[in-house]
């Protein structure tokens, strides 16, 4: 057993015990809360640019500064955590996101908002990227499944809350709120950890491998630049975003150099060789961009095409997350008696469905039309997602959990911010107009059509991935 990873809390038949459900109950918390922060300050635009007298674009940062740092540190994060101790950077992590809340719901100025929610998304970093890393060192290999299937639940319950929490909490006191009512629960998550979690074991100086710091300011500065390409205003007709989008190539490109020559590189570069990672990380990804088309072109469809109002379309965009996180401890349970590839499978075939059902849709139909092959989308990515994340981890030493953890977080916040851009111009496009807000009804149908049959397009490839996977052999822990 590689020293600096502790043994699982429970033997591999016996019952939870207290440890573990406290070590459970605050990796899912961390979960949530990261989840939460990225889905609840976008109620909150409106009001904060009404409060500190700016514009959207100036507004929007609030949302930006989160995401962006979540993206560009999370791998380098879960490396440096496999170095010093998963633990004690979680913890860091839980407290970098509780301060971070208390200062944006103290900020005087727009621009500390944006700054104390660039704070927040470096808790949120480490949050993510070591939770998944912890499911290895407190669950034993047999339940893996279930305890994935439980984070993926509570990530998907921080989205589909979000918004409606947000809401409840600004009518009931403002916009400071949606940040302060984070930090209980922040200090919940911080104690919880710090309790039941395994100490930290690191190796001795003499055999403690540098942290590649070189790696990680490329890599960051890589993928801040994509990011940020395709979520300003303009689009990839903007000529700075154009820059922006070759500066992350050549970034990466760069990034690759110094990793390939590095005595210790922050990502080795064999990992990406191995099938059923880049496989996985590739299929997450295509499945997240996906999962984005339904909250880009939906809005537009249930309001242009149905004629729904705006707190019916709240309510059933919210189903999707809602039936996801339902999904999640069922999906895992299925995982640990079926086998994560077997899953795996299953769920890109529902999403195969769901998405071709979308794309034959011949008109614009009742809400009941639109919502079976949501709901089956939705209950088929809590399957893929699972049992995706299950095979992974369990492929991966135990050395380099962390960074693997990451980078299957990044393939996911990738594909959303991927979709969000790319999906949005193929629905803009194939729909006509200009304005989607002001399209016509069939307009509508028909730009719905054509993106999600290029959604169905995208499933195919990862389905075409999965199948190609090897089965999976055990790894040695030594």
């Amino acid at each position: 057993m590689n020293p600096t990873v502790a043994q699982p809390i429970w033997a591999e038949s016996a019952p939870p015990t207290p440890a573990v459900r406290g070590a459970l109950t605050g990796l899912s918390l961390s979960m949530l809360l990261s989840s939460l922060g990225t889905s609840i300050a976008n109620v909150a635009l409106p009001d904060l640019a009404r409060a500190f007298a700016a514009s959207f674009q100036d507004v929007q940062w609030v949302v930006l500064a989160y995401l962006v740092t979540v993206t560009s540190l999370i791998v380098g994060i879960g490396r440096l955590g496999d170095l010093v101790g998963r633990r004690r950077l979680l913890l860091a992590g839980i407290g970098l996101f509780t301060i971070g809340s208390v200062l944006c719901g103290f900020a005087p100025t727009l621009g500390l908002l944006i700054a104390a929610r660039a704070v927040q998304g470096l808790g949120a970093a480490a949050m993510m990227a070591l939770a998944l890393a912890f499911v290895g060192e407190t669950v034993p290999r047999g339940q893996t499944g279930r305890a994935m299937g439980l984070l993926g639940t509570m990530s998907a319950i921080g989205t589909a809350l979000g918004p409606s929490l947000g809401g409840i909490l600004i009518a009931a006191s403002g916009w400071r709120l949606i940040f302060l009512f984070q930090v209980p629960l922040g200090l919940a998550a911080f104690l919880l950890t710090r309790r039941a979690l395994p100490t930290d074991v690191r190796p001795a100086p003499a055999v403690r491998a540098p942290f590649d710091g070189a790696g990680l300011l490329l890599l960051a500065l890589a993928l801040a630049a994509y990011a940020l390409a395709l979520t300003r205003r303009g689009g990839l007709s903007d000529p700075f975003n154009l820059a922006l989008l070759f500066g992350a190539a050549a970034g990466a490109g760069l990034f690759v150099i110094v990793e390939s020559r590095t005595h210790a590189p922050l990502l080795r570069l064999d990992l990406l060789r191995e099938r059923g990672l880049w496989t996985g990380g590739l299929s997450s990804g295509l499945v997240s961009t996906v999962m984005m088309t339904t909250l880009v072109v939906g809005p537009f469809y249930l309001s242009r095409a149905l004629g729904l109002a705006p707190a019916t379309v709240g309510v059933v965009l919210s189903l999707g997350p809602l039936v996801a996180a339902l999904m999640g401890v069922p999906a895992g349970r299925m995982v640990d008696r079926l086998g994560a590839r077997r899953v795996t499978v299953i769920g890109l075939l529902g999403l195969a469905s769901g998405a071709a059902a979308l794309a034959l849709l011949p008109a614009p139909l009742s809400i009941a039309g639109y919502l079976v092959p949501l709901v089956g989308l939705t209950v088929s990515y809590a399957l893929f997602q699972t049992a995706n994340n299950t095979a992974v981890m369990r492929e991966v030493s135990a050395d380099q959990r962390g960074v693997v953890s990451g980078l299957l977080n990044l393939s996911r916040n990738l594909g959303l911010i991927t979709g969000a851009s790319v999906m949005g111009a193929v629905f803009a496009f194939a729909s006509g107009a200009t304005d989607p807000a002001t399209a016509s009804p069939d307009a509508v149908a028909r730009g719905l059509r054509v993106t999600f049959a290029a959604a169905a397009l995208l499933i195919a490839i990862a389905l075409a991935l999965a199948l190609r996977r090897p089965a999976p052999a055990p790894r040695s822990e030594t």
